[in-house]
């Protein structure tokens, strides 16, 4: 996030794009609520009329896959009327040339044919947000989750910048994180091109700077995606893969792939605090640790970095997961010899600039926002004040492009998935609630009653939906809700698994699958 939670509260208009924000972000939404209270404008754009949606001053239904060409319509209409900020554009940006050129071609009413949204309803979410005084954009996996994940995030941040919503209070890009530490994960390297804090491997400096903190060789070659690891188990150029809390055969799309990849594997390990799916197929399960039962820190979604505290002592023969790790590689011939997490704290503030001035003292309370450069640094509330990163904000001229399926004769209906508010991704622990198994004890898909009266469904029938992928079986649940020609499903039951359907077509750059759109068919079961 550019901005903070509570910044929320400031914004004279929210948008929200993409993001189930009541079932997935409970805390967001909340300051959502507060903020509405104070006289807010909140915008929703999403397939389905979610909870959220309900408070909203706009709830626009695009269709599946058109996200670029919605923002382009809006990004159209606040040119069209002026509304642009440009003395940021002229003194903070660069590219807006190409930015205006292209959406040019993006009137209304075009968008409205290619969106399904009325072209009223696009001129007054341009004028909602381009004429507060500071707009929020609030996004998740409904954005990124597409083969042109990397477009829709480029078309958000070209209409913050655009309007000037930026570096201010109140405004900002906001992505909302999807898992509690991802946010972690990724500044401290979890990712194949980097090493911690997004410094590339192939930069011969990062490469250099690292090789010799941990005195070792490195490879200034990118490490492989996961589409790329599933794909080198078939090919058997990949031998072998570490699972540690992650459960693919549930999480991946086209997971009866997933699972004949991990089958051809000569070796699999997962460390895990649970036996999940992908446990189950493992050749050796090391038992990690929950969070309760480790020290060490987490990142949220506001680049807060924040101490996390042991309260019970591990159970069984489970064991802290730095602990597993080192053990190992000191067996496989590369010596680690850490004495705890405050000591992998202090290489991280050493080797990252942006956690330069972390350390677990400063952490005590509320904790720390990155970037904390230095340890007389108070941490950083919101990015881009002064200037970007690279100096000048970046216009991009995004064209619109079609998912990568579409629907035929065949599987004339398309699919969308998510999550609901009592279950947490693939079920591994929410599963393990009889509380929260009791209200959801088996997943459902959502349809409009138009497409369940052709069917001959009511709510309760069992229904099958087929892909080119696969298929499973689901209780129809018929609701307004979803719009006509789409379903709505789940991937928290592996009896009902929304990932045996979805289509691995990933996006060019960041290598997201597209989880969120797929052509399938649907018939009643027997």
């Amino acid at each position: 996030m550019t901005n903070s939670i509570g910044d929320i509260e400031e914004a004279d208009c929210i948008f929200i794009t993409g993001s189930n924000t009541t079932s997935s972000h409970p805390i967001i939404a909340d300051r959502v609520y507060r903020a509405k209270e104070k006289g807010a404008r909140v915008i929703v754009a999403d397939p389905r009329r979610i909870h959220i949606a309900r408070l909203a001053d706009v709830h626009v239904q695009q269709k599946l896959g058109t996200d670029v060409a919605l923002l382009n319509g809006i990004m159209h209409v606040i040119l069209e009327q002026g509304w642009q900020d440009q003395e940021f554009i002229d003194q903070r940006c660069e590219g807006f040339e190409s930015l205006r050129d292209t959406v040019k071609q993006y009137s209304p009413s075009v968008v409205e044919g290619i969106t399904g949204v009325p072209a009223g309803d696009i001129e007054r979410v341009a004028e909602l947000y381009a004429r507060a005084n500071a707009a929020s954009i609030l996004y998740c996996m409904g954005i990124t989750q597409h083969t042109t994940g990397v477009d829709n995030v480029k078309s958000l941040a070209n209409l913050a910048m655009l309007t000037g919503n930026i570096g201010r209070p109140g405004t900002g890009l906001n992505p909302l994180r999807g898992q509690n530490n991802v946010q972690g994960a990724c500044d401290m390297g979890g990712l194949p091109n980097v090493f911690s804090g997004y410094q590339q491997v192939s930069n011969p400096e990062a490469n250099s700077k690292f090789a010799s903190a941990w005195q070792a060789e490195l490879s200034d070659k990118p490490g492989l995606p996961i589409p790329d690891m599933l794909a080198g188990l078939e090919d058997k150029s990949v031998q072998g893969l570490y699972v540690l809390g992650e459960n693919p055969v549930m999480s991946d799309p086209d997971s009866d792939h997933v699972s004949h990849a991990l089958q051809q594997a000569r070796f699999v390990v997962v460390q895990d605090i649970f036996l999940t799916e992908t446990a189950q197929m493992a050749h050796v399960v090391l038992p990690g640790v929950s969070f309760a039962e480790k020290d060490g820190t987490f990142t949220n979604t506001e680049r807060r970095v924040m101490r996390v505290r042991k309260a019970v002592e591990p159970v069984g023969d489970s064991r802290q997961d730095w602990e597993i790790i080192q053990d190992l590689s000191n067996r496989l011939g590369y010596s680690m010899s850490y004495s705890s997490p405050e000591e992998i704290m202090q290489e991280i503030a050493q080797l990252t600039p942006s956690y330069g001035g972390i350390t677990y003292q400063r952490l005590e309370g509320d904790g720390l926002q990155w970037p904390c450069p230095d340890t007389g640094h108070p941490g950083t509330k919101i990015l881009h004040q002064e200037r970007f990163a690279r100096g000048l904000g970046l216009f991009h001229g995004v064209e619109h492009q079609a998912p990568a399926e579409s629907v035929d004769q065949e599987y004339p209906y398309w699919l969308t998935t998510g999550r609901i508010y009592t279950h947490y991704h693939t079920g591994t622990m929410t599963h393990n609630s009889p509380t929260l198994e009791r209200e959801a004890p088996e997943g459902w898909m959502e349809i409009h009653p138009d497409d369940a009266r052709k069917l001959g469904v009511r709510t309760g029938d069992r229904v099958r939906v087929a892909s080119r992928r696969g298929s499973v079986e689901a209780a129809a649940y018929v609701t307004e809700d979803i719009s006509p020609g789409t379903v709505f499903m789940t991937f928290h039951y592996v009896e009902s698994n929304a990932n045996v359907l979805t289509n691995p077509a990933t996006d060019p750059i960041a290598r997201i699958p597209e989880y969120k759109v797929c052509a399938v068919s649907l018939e009643k079961a027997a």
